[in-house]
């Protein structure tokens, strides 16, 4: 199994086997999800007749449903069918939404293909990370941060093939042809997982909620630990805001740009491979170098500080964003290689906030709600894209003013983010014991 460079394991440190089943799942399912992602703008301005701003509101509302669907996945996993059932049978949905994105090539195909892969995503995202969760027992607590970087590397290891394979079928093959191996890949996804299920953890769903661990709406609370880890979620939805545009307005800022890569010339679906590729290299240099020459120069490195940072860095991403248009704008012929800044500082914000992130909901959120609490997060995702979409729809902004409003924006919300973090209070983890109940 692929995974992050890490220090020596010790027996007891090693994962689970149940985690490789898991973590190649999900590589072949962002591969899918990713490749199809990295196509859509660039088919529905070319082969579907959608202006500039319809593609990038469709594209952002379509990113939006995608991140909202999770909430009903994890409240169907959580009180009625498992985490196990709920990624089973609505991956299927996933595996039909591409079948019918690569049969039918019209707006209408787009709609019933993108709506059938929203409702698959919905099983998967708050389920699948939860449930790799699962798997970790609880004299191992140190595993859990380990595991989503692994978890989040073979993310970016199948979204870094996929968008530097899928955008070269749309331009030399077919559409057909791109969309196709998308589902392909989903449907070896969905294999991978059922020839692991001999050997998963389960965690029965709760079909009734358990009574507030403290008989009340205080810090002990089911409700008031969501109410808390929702508050630091609320800021982190300007960083969605940004983030998913590699996919929509930075792929048609590359479509006007020199592509010439030692005398061939990349697609510009091909650019956003930046993002998965730079992901792949900084996650291991964050956890192996960085992070442990703080900790021995006396910084502690906490989830919420890493978050912090990672929003003002985040900032930065649509500064160079800006300077890029504005030279374009200004008659420049610029090389796509100028776009590389922009997407250094929107990984090192990746990893800072999102990677932290899904070891932050984890840990933080009531045993019988964790599904619940990354639907949470998928939803911040959801209301980001969503606000991009508006954003797009009402189309106010263009050239650098539309770069500046977002970096503007972004700015704002990491003094909220921070403020926020330093009145967060970490709930500690229970004890072996009532973990493993």
């Amino acid at each position: 199994m692929a995974q992050c460079p890490r220090m020596p394991e010790t027996a007891k440190s090693r994962f689970p086997p149940s985690i490789k089943f898991l973590a190649w799942n999900e590589a072949a399912e962002r591969f899918s999800y990713y490749g199809m992602a990295s196509i859509l703008v660039l088919h529905m301005v070319r082969n579907l007749g959608f202006a500039e701003n319809e593609a990038v509101t469709a594209y952002q509302v379509f990113t939006g449903a995608v991140y909202l669907m999770p909430i009903f996945g994890a409240l169907l996993a959580d009180r009625y069918w498992g985490r196990y059932n709920t990624i089973l049978w609505l991956s299927l949905g996933y595996v039909a939404g591409h079948a019918v994105l690569a049969v039918w090539e019209s707006a209408w195909g787009l709609l019933v293909g993108l709506s059938l892969i929203s409702i698959g995503a919905g099983g998967l995202k708050p389920c699948a990370s939860a449930f790799a969760g699962d798997q970790i027992p609880a004299e191992d607590k140190g595993l859990l941060a380990r595991l989503y970087d692994l978890y989040y590397w073979m993310i970016n290891l199948g979204s870094t093939v996929s968008t530097i394979v899928i955008p070269l079928l749309l331009d030399h093959v077919s559409p057909r042809v791109a969309f196709g191996v998308p589902g392909v890949a989903m449907a070896a996804a969905l294999l991978v997982f059922w020839l692991g299920r001999g050997r998963y953890v389960h965690v029965p769903p709760a079909r009734v909620a358990p009574p507030a661990e403290d008989g009340g709406p205080g810090r002990g609370s089911a409700a008031g630990a969501v109410l808390r880890i929702l508050a630091v979620f609320a800021p982190v939805i300007v960083f969605w805001a940004l983030f998913f545009q590699y996919g929509s307005s930075w792929t048609l800022q590359a479509e006007r740009m020199d592509r010439h890569v030692f005398g061939f010339q990349i697609a510009a679906g091909n650019v956003q491979t930046l993002d998965a590729a730079m992901v792949l290299t900084f996650i291991p240099v964050f956890a192996v170098w960085v992070f442990p020459a703080l900790e021995r120069r006396g910084v502690k490195v906490t989830a919420l500080r890493k978050m912090t940072v990672g929003m003002f860095v985040t900032v930065l991403s649509f500064v160079a964003a800006a300077a890029v248009e504005s030279a374009l704008q200004g008659g420049a012929a610029l090389h796509v290689a100028w776009q590389i800044p922009q997407y250094v500082f929107l990984v090192i914000g990746e990893v800072l906030v999102s990677v932290t992130a899904l070891e932050f909901a984890f840990s933080q959120a009531p045993k019988h709600l964790r599904s619940v609490v990354m639907g949470l997060w998928y939803v911040t995702i959801s209301v980001g894209s969503l606000l991009t979409a508006l954003v797009a729809w009402l189309n106010r902004f263009q050239g650098v003013a539309y770069y500046a409003f977002f970096a503007a924006m972004m700015l704002a919300a990491a003094f909220v983010f921070a403020a926020v973090a330093r009145w967060y209070r970490p709930v500690e983890a229970p004890p072996a014991a009532e973990a493993a109940a």
